[in-house]
Order: C-alpha cells, then sequence, then structure tokens
C-alpha cells in the first residue's frame, strides 16, 4: 500500500459540530491505527482549554494536542507539514452560496494548498452512518492509482457492500469518427472499443490493488466530468467519494471556469477525500 493513513489531523473550532467531529477522527485513528494530533488556532485561555478538555474526554483514544495563533489557513497548513500529517479531516457545508463560493471557506482555501490527503466531512453527526458504498473517480489525477488503493483499502476496512469506479469516456475521437461519415454501425462499433479499453485500463489499475472481498463496479461515465461524478454518487446514495490530488494548484481562473474537483467542491455530493500521497 502506498497510502497509509498513521498520522490523522483535526483542526479544532470549538463550533456546534468539533464534538462530532472529534469522535470521528477518534474513530477513524482507531481504525487505521494512527496517531490523533487536535490543533486550534485562536486564543488559549482557560476557558479554551476547558472546552479541549471536553472534546478530548468524550474519546478513548489519546491525542497529541496543539495550540497555535495567526492566520488560521497558514497555521494549519503549517501544523500539516511541521507533523506530517498524512490524512487531514474537516467539516464541510453540503452547498456553497454564492459568497463562500468566490470567497472561499477555510476548508476550501486549505484543500487548495495542503500537500497531504483531506477528508471532508459533510455534515458531522455522532450518530455515525456506516460506509455502504463508495465511489472512486479514476480520472484527471496524477494518484489514480492511490485514490483507487484508498478507496479499496477504506472499503475493506469499513466492510463496504460496494465500490464504484468511474472513468470518463472520451467522446471527442468517436465525434471525429462520426464526422468522417462512418457508418451507424461503425459508430457503435467505435464507442464499444473506446468503452472496453477503458475499462481494460481500470481493470489493469486494479489487479495491482488488494480489493477482495468487495463487490466492485467499473462505470464509465460521459460529459462534464466533475458534474457527472457528483451526480453518479448522488445516484448511488454514497457514503464517501474518493478522489486523486490535482497536480497544479487551483487559481482565480479555476473558480469562473470551474475545474472539476472545483465543482465537487461547491456541490458536495458527500464525504470527499482528497488522496494527496506524502512526498518523498
Amino acid at each position: 500500500m502506498s497510502i497509509q493513513f498513521r498520522k490523522i489531523g483535526l483542526a479544532i473550532a470549538f463550533s456546534p459540530t468539533s464534538q462530532a467531529l472529534v469522535k470521528e477522527a477518534a474513530r477513524l485513528a482507531t481504525l487505521y491505527q494512527a496517531n490523533l494530533f487536535l490543533v486550534h488556532v485562536g486564543k488559549r485561555g482557560a476557558i479554551e482549554e476547558k472546552l479541549m478538555q471536553g472534546l478530548v474526554d468524550t474519546i478513548t483514544v489519546v491525542p497529541t494536542i496543539l495550540w497555535r495563533e495567526g492566520n488560521p489557513v497558514t497555521e494549519i497548513l503549517s501544523f500539516c507539514k511541521s507533523e506530517a500529517i498524512d490524512l487531514l479531516l474537516a467539516g464541510a457545508l453540503k452547498k456553497e452560496n454564492l459568497l463562500q463560493n468566490y470567497i472561499g471557506t477555510i476548508a476550501r482555501k486549505i484543500m487548495r494548498k495542503a500537500d497531504c490527503s483531506l477528508l471532508m466531512i459533510q455534515n458531522p453527526s455522532e450518530d455515525r452512518t456506516p460506509i455502504q458504498n463508495i465511489v472512486v473517480n479514476a480520472e484527471d489525477s496524477p494518484f489514480v492509482l492511490q485514490a483507487i488503493e484508498a478507496g479499496c483499502y477504506i472499503g475493506q476496512l469499513e466492510k463496504a457492500q460496494w465500490v464504484h469506479i468511474t472513468r470518463e469516456l472520451k467522446l471527442l475521437g468517436l465525434a471525429l469518427s462520426a464526422n468522417e461519415q462512418c457508418t451507424e454501425d461503425e459508430y457503435h462499433e467505435s464507442m464499444q472499443g473506446m468503452v472496453k479499453e477503458e475499462i481494460d485500463e481500470v481493470e489493469k489499475i486494479l489487479s495491482k490493488v488488494p480489493h477482495h472481498p468487495l463487490k466492485v463496479n467499473i462505470k464509465m461515465l460521459s460529459g462534464k466530468a466533475g458534474y457527472e461524478l457528483a451526480r453518479f454518487a448522488e445516484r448511488k446514495k454514497a457514503d464517501l467519494l474518493v478522489v486523486g490530488a490535482p497536480q497544479r494548484r487551483f487559481y482565480l481562473l479555476d473558480r469562473i471556469f470551474p475545474h472539476d474537483l472545483e465543482y465537487i467542491f461547491a456541490n458536495l455530493p458527500c464525504n470527499l477525500l482528497v488522496v494527496n500521497p506524502p512526498k518523498a
């Protein structure tokens, strides 16, 4: 396994969802046999220490607690780097409004800059729902193998029912074939050939990844990749969507002409894991 979550981090803001996030972080630390780190960026006084202790008292895992002051995004990113965090947890809104979409929440800013994997938890709750369906995007990332590895690894640990692996069907070549005045039979034959090639490519990757006894479904999607991926996750009632981190940073242009992941961030269909392997 090239993906291992040995150090899990969680930034504490003492919000109404903090207790649910802490409990989920502790559960994952136990599941992955990982060390848990809690960090609060802001004032450290008697009230804050009492609130932190109240959160820690609700879990059986013994975390490392860190206190920092300064810009939340800068300090959380610095914390991830200094502690070599493998997986950072953050709460997320199901759908961001226009102001949040263009100004950006702290979680969104961290997602664009962090050098570790990130788990965005859509609706943190102490009444946890078991993971039954996982959707993995096998497209548009240099970390496709690691994303599939992570999806199957989590599926095995969580005893999930299904892992759905999606891949975009490139229709440009098919459209070019149609413009060359091919017959209807030739058109359908070309489509079947393209589908088989993409499925074979996914199966080649999957053959390198332990996934027994999971049921794996490979699905080709066509259309706007981010939109279709989110809709597929909704149709399958996915509990977790796994994507590989993009190769480059997000810029303002991506906000105006959305990158596929930008669309998913703004229209989160379920919990989202962005897989970003640690740098050598």
